[in-house]
């Protein structure tokens, strides 16, 4: 018995080094019983096996110690017994997503009393504790987890509240994110023990950009507003993991009218086969092949197959409704959907595959579906089959036929060469007659007028595309690409404006065979470029003219993912980081930066068309872009600058001495994608004494130099345009003034010399560079400016004054408005520009006696902030703050699809609201 025990042993360890590292480091890992058979947990018992192991374990070194030393356990143990073929493919399958239920539960059961004797205990409205509720997804969700998986979660909560914590309470959001973090640390922290699971948050809302942990309230509202076809697939798997009935009912009512239609859904089969395209084009990306998961016959098209009739139908055949393949296929049997003997052999396939993944995970406990390439791996591989590795691969490769044979009937496969266009492709060919072109389009679904229409636009680009060539290479992918936009373009309304546009950025690009080859190979890509064009005019010059963005397209999650406001100096010097050190100079760094800020630009566009961003939101990220930028390119100039001439007496790089004052939309918090800066520099430094350089400068002529430089490096066109045009008209005495003011000097023009309208602009000014003791001196300048006694009748016709100058200056734009029955939103009698003079005026003529009035810089927070301190009625306050926000999102429709600030639209109402307060103010 020994003997045969020895050899159990022998076997065990030759196949996996995982179960020979685990029984040296853990004599008990393995434990058989007399006829030779692994002793297991009953897999109801995991739970309560770690709990026991819990109790009396008071901090996360020990906890991680447990959890890791059961894992290593269980599941060498696990790997003995299915080597052992002890327990079939179901059994295994059960055993391990038992356990992983097992750590997850009780690790977060152990967390959350420990931070509720910190914080507080979460409580809902009724006073009932609220539990963090976790959803199983993938593999996990449908207990189908494999040996060496990590685990995708997503977290959520049940309503939005605080903890009852006596003195300090925090809002469940800030609760359950502590938690959450705390909880992956438990599982996913590697230390001399391992870790116990990976852990996958990013099929989370919002991705990687997301917050960990929502309310259930904003699962939903995110599955309804914002949800995709691949989240759709991949909440088929999701599953509650420790939760009560309720809850788990409540998440099934919440997440099937996002993922199973009330009707038969085919729009299902395309989406799951574009999956599938978007899948191998990844693997051959990476170069994986012999991938018994992801290569053509693998696992995954198995579950394609059970997920595309469960997303076609699932909506009226509720037996459908299941994470877990075996059901899913049980039902798809009942209903007759397939022949019976074809889901036994997918089936079968399945249980063979997924058999033989179990086995190269159990080598060494590494998350791999790729089949060995040394011949050691191999060998060691085919014993566990007790085969010879060529009858093992022969075994795999029939399988793995048999299951791609089912997945092209079932769902298609568009791997050929190239997606086919159809008829279609036939506009591309030279010798097409208008006629036949006339004809094509017509069959494809268009009328006498829009086929002309459309027939033109591609006449024309085949023609300037044949004139100004781009070689064979470039021709051939053209011929690819063309037809491709057409078939997608031709489903829309308006696939006129759509190709007129996508076409724009096409010759812009026919020269450079990379980008059409990548829009070729890309179908993710060619989609996004089509809906953003669709969405903007505005997003298709971007495109056209910074082509380089077109990378930005191939990975539409990350395209859609928009970092935190307080990020973008740090994505900045990402860009900065990536320059190659023998490419490290000026226009290298000038590139980079432009192509930091383009790019950031367009993911802001990009969230703003789909409807992810409020205005006022991105305004604020375009705001915080530019202020990452200005800080970069300060400091960029500084080192250039320095490096030369030294630096002044007492300053560096960490305090420059200078600060850079953001007026006008960028003040304001406003900013467009257009948007100029304008800014003013300051500082405090001592002009007496040099720099202590090699070639020393005065102090201030030092600090013109400086600002000069900064100019320069926004300002200078290269391949990728200039960085931001920036206006300086607003420093003391305009254009004729220092380039470069100290502070004392500023605030004496202020006091003496400085006229109302500059004044006026002063309410929109805050510092966006500077050190902070140099932005307090400007904040107490400008407050000070700011809050002097005025006198109201001068004050009221200096403004009303400088309105009608503006209006005199537009003239011939008001002239043009009523020609054409529009009203210009920025300039027009009630419009922006009105508003915002308003708010200047309530500034300058009640902050000396209201001296918090001033202390925003943007004019929502000023026109609410005058309706808390009783200047204006709090319904006039509303009132304004609607109509100023309503119209400025009208401008910004307008900007774009580049259309100037005419609108159409119906406006008397928001006029006479801005109309009545100028009356009362102003008459």
């Amino acid at each position: 018995m020994m003997t045969e025990r020895s050899q159990q042993q022998e076997f065990w360890c030759s196949v996996s080094e995982f179960i020979a590292t685990t029984w040296q480091n853990d004599a008990d890992a393995v434990v058989v019983d007399k006829v030779g058979k692994v002793v297991l947990p009953n897999p109801d018992d995991y739970l309560s096996l770690l709990r026991d192991a819990l109790t009396g374990v008071t901090t996360e070194s020990e906890a991680q110690q447990v959890l890791r030393r059961f894992r290593q356990r269980w599941f060498a143990s696990l790997a003995a017994a299915d080597l052992a073929q002890q327990l079939q493919l179901k059994e295994m399958l059960t055993h391990i997503s038992a356990a992983a239920d097992a750590f997850i539960i009780a690790a977060r059961d152990w967390l959350y009393p420990q931070l509720s004797e910190r914080y507080g205990c979460p409580r809902d409205e009724q006073g009932n504790a609220q539990p963090l509720l976790i959803i199983g997804m993938g593999k996990l969700g449908g207990r189908e987890l494999n040996f060496s998986s990590d685990i995708d979660l997503i977290f959520c909560y049940p309503e939005r509240g605080e903890t009852d914590h006596p003195r300090k309470p925090i809002e469940t959001n800030i609760f359950f994110t502590k938690l959450v973090q705390a909880l992956v640390g438990l599982l996913d922290t590697v230390t001399g023990d391992g870790r116990v699971f990976r852990v996958d948050l990013r099929l989370r809302p919002f991705g990687q950009s997301g917050p960990v942990v929502t309310s259930l309230a904003g699962l939903e509202n995110y599955y309804q507003e914002q949800g995709r076809d691949w989240e759709r697939y991949a909440m088929v798997k999701a599953r509650l993991i420790g939760a009560s009935d309720g809850y788990e009912q409540q998440l099934r009512q919440l997440l099937r009218p996002f993922v199973y239609r009330r009707y038969i859904d085919f729009s299902a089969i395309d989406a799951l086969r574009k999956m599938k395209t978007l899948i191998t084009q990844e693997t051959r990306r990476q170069g994986v092949q012999n991938n018994i998961k992801l290569g053509p016959g693998g696992i995954r098209e198995i579950e394609f197959i059970a997920q595309s009739f469960q997303l076609i139908r699932g909506g009226q055949q509720r037996q459908l409704q299941t994470p877990s393949i075996y059901r899913a296929y049980q039902a798809i049997d009942e209903l007759g959907l397939l022949p019976s003997g074809a889901i036994e052999e997918l089936m079968t396939c399945y249980e063979y595959l997924r058999k033989v993944e179990h086995v190269l995970q159990q080598l060494n406990d590494e998350q791999t579906q790729t089949l060995p390439s040394d011949s050691a791996r191999q060998e060691r591989v085919a014993r566990a089959f007790e085969l010879s590795w060529a009858e093992l691969a022969e075994q795999i490769r029939t399988n793995m036929a048999k299951v791609h044979a089912h997945f092209q009937t079932v769902i298609g496969d568009n791997e050929s060469d190239d997606e086919d266009a159809g008829p279609l492709q036939l506009l591309w060919q030279d010798m097409i007659e208008d006629e036949t072109a006339l004809d094509v389009l017509h069959d494809a679904g268009l009328n006498k007028q829009r086929a002309q229409q459309i027939w033109a636009l591609v006449s024309d680009l085949r023609h300037e595309i044949r004139k100004r060539g781009s070689g064979p290479r470039g021709r051939k992918a053209m011929a690819k690409l063309v037809p491709l936009l057409l078939q997608r373009s031709l489903q829309l309304a308006d696939a006129e404006v759509v190709l007129e546009r996508v076409f724009t950025v096409l010759r812009r690009i026919m020269s450079r065979t990379a980008y059409v080859e990548l829009l070729v190979e890309n179908s993710g890509a060619r989609e996004q470029l089509i809906k953003l064009c669709r969405a903007s005019s505005w997003i298709t010059q971007h495109l056209a003219n910074f082509p380089i963005l077109l990378d930005e397209l191939i990975d539409p999650q990350h395209l859609y993912e928009l970092p935190e406001l307080r990020d973008y100096p740090a994505i900045i010097n990402d860009y900065m980081v990536r320059i190659p050190e023998q490419e490290d100079d000026l226009e290298a760094q000038l590139n980079a930066l432009r192509q930091a800020r383009q790019s950031c630009q367009l993911k802001i566009a990009a969230a703003d068309i789909s409807g992810a961003l409020s205005l006022m939101k991105v305004s604020d990220h375009l705001s915080y872009l530019a202020e990452a930028v200005i800080e970069h390119v300060v400091h960029l100039a500084w080192q250039h600058l320095a490096a030369r001439h030294g630096c002044p007496p007492g300053r560096s790089i960490e305090d420059t001495g200078l600060a850079v004052i953001a007026y006008g939309k960028l003040g304001g918090l406003e900013l467009s994608y257009s948007s100029d800066l304008d800014l003013v520099f300051i500082t405090d430094s001592d002009y007496e004494g040099e720099t202590d350089g090699a070639k020393p400068l005065e102090v201030q002529q030092f600090y013109l130099r400086l600002a000069q430089r900064i100019l320069h490096l926004f300002t200078t066109r290269t391949m990728i345009g200039v960085l931001y045009e920036v206006d300086m008209r607003l420093r003391p005495s305009g254009k004729a003034g220092l380039l470069v003011s100290r502070v004392d000097t500023y605030a004496n023009y202020l006091d003496e010399d400085a006229w109302t309208w500059e004044l006026q602009a002063l309410v929109r000014a805050r510092a966006v560079f500077g050190s902070n003791k140099l932005r307090a001196a400007f904040d107490e300048l400008r407050h000070t400016q700011l809050r002097r006694k005025r006198d109201p009748q001068e004050l009221t016709e200096s403004v009303v004054s400088m309105r009608e100058k503006m209006r005199t200056h537009n003239e011939q734009r008001d002239a043009e408005a009523k020609t054409q029955h529009t009203f210009d939103l920025k300039q027009g009698v009630g419009g922006i520009t009105d508003i915002e003079f308003l708010v200047q005026y309530l500034v300058l003529r009640f902050s000396a006696d209201y001296p918090e009035l001033p202390r925003y810089s943007d004019n929502v927070r000023i026109i609410e902030c005058a309706g808390e301190l009783g200047i204006i009625r709090t319904e006039q306050a509303q009132a304004l703050t609607d109509v100023y926000i309503r119209e400025r999102e009208w401008l910004h429709q307008l900007a774009l699809d580049d259309r100037g600030s005419l609108t159409h639209l119906a406006v008397e109402q928001e006029r006479s609201v801005v109309q009545q307060a100028w009356r009362q103010w102003f008459a």
